[in-house]
């Protein structure tokens, strides 16, 4: 390799309200050197997540804050061009939590070696990954759907929910998923939901009841604000309302107020359960297994939506906050030089 300098991405003010390309900085850097025990990486394709937008705040979270002036980190999927490892030899494909830089010099556990013969390497960073297990444990530990029930996913045609829908139909559930726009629904038509409603031309509340006349037993919530307030009064005796994320709220400046849901709760005997996936580490293993079988015989498909070019990151990660993607959202940084696509 005879690159000696690379691209990286720093945190360079902490937002208020939505981000903007002020919040971040653009600087070069040399490419590091691998110590003993170390690999270095190539990052071939980058994850853009919701949750990020959290840690640019310094608040206390479940995760630390992005440090200023600092490299960002987020899901890398990369080939090891150099390795002072025996775990690892160069050409291997990888998937790890690396910074938003072209290479990364990390120790060998900091990453885990991917198959490329067993699906497209980046599902590693999707259906596989990330969201792919956010969905399976959110949806079968808290949620438990069970045959002949009705589901309301909403955020439905993102990485997560699109994923949530489909494990809730090989269940034998009733699917009603919620996304904001035509194309959308037609995708969530297509991979089997059984209603969709489009929030941004719909009364929700009223396409709600009448996607939903038996109620709604489980909620798999992704956005928060005034579209769960109109599923909450929906909720069944007993139903379950796993909390994955609150995207509207994530760029609002001040509190986030709304209907109060503790009476809703309690008049259904309604579980509600926020969770990050890291709850469930232990059985990742599992989740990619289950999760693989399922994309293998054709019953969980999967979209990504894939923005191409390093100096293209902001835009995509500013595009989640509206509603550019379907499916997964990834960059494409570079093609390998060893690895296979």
């Amino acid at each position: 390799m005879e690159k000696t300098s690379q691209k990286q991405i720093h945190l360079a003010k902490r937002p208020t309200g939505m981000p903007d390309n002020d919040t971040f900085g653009f600087k070069d850097a040399p490419v590091p050197e691998p110590k003993d025990g170390e690999v270095l990486v190539r990052t071939l394709y980058l994850s853009v997540d919701p949750y990020m937008r959290g840690r640019m705040q310094d608040t206390e979270s479940y995760v630390e804050p992005f440090p200023l002036n600092e490299v960002i980190h987020g899901g890398v999927v990369g080939e090891i061009v150099q390795s002072n490892s025996t775990d690892f030899k160069r050409g291997d494909t990888i998937v790890g939590m690396l910074g938003w830089q072209e290479y990364s010099a990390v120790p060998a556990k900091a990453v885990r070696k991917i198959d490329p013969d067993t699906a497209p390497i980046t599902t590693a960073l999707g259906v596989l990954g990330m969201p792919g297990l956010t969905a399976y444990f959110g949806l079968l530990h808290i949620g438990q759907p069970q045959e002949g029930e009705t589901v309301v996913v909403s955020g439905a045609a993102g990485a997560v929910g699109s994923i949530v829908g489909q494990i809730a139909k090989i269940k034998g559930a009733r699917v009603v998923g919620i996304a904001g726009s035509d194309e959308k629904l037609q995708y969530l038509k297509q991979i089997g939901f059984d209603e969709t409603i489009n929030y941004k031309t719909d009364n929700v509340g009223q396409a709600l009841k009448k996607a939903c006349p038996n109620g709604v037993d489980v909620y798999f919530d992704n956005v928060g604000g005034e579209i769960s307030d109109e599923v909450y009064s929906l909720l069944n005796k007993f139903a379950r309302v796993p909390i994955c994320g609150a995207i509207s709220s994530y760029n609002k400046a001040g509190e986030d107020l709304g209907p109060r849901v503790q009476t809703k709760l309690i008049k259904s005997s309604a579980l509600m359960k926020g969770f990050v996936v890291g709850d469930y580490s232990d059985r990742f293993e599992e989740g990619t297994r289950a999760l693989g079988t399922w994309v293998k015989n054709g019953s969980l498909k999967y979209e990504e939506t894939i923005v191409e070019g390093f100096d293209n990151i902001p835009e995509a990660f500013l595009g989640l906050f509206k509603g550019s993607n379907l499916g997964k959202q990834l960059v494409k940084v570079a093609d390998p030089l060893y690895a296979k696509a």
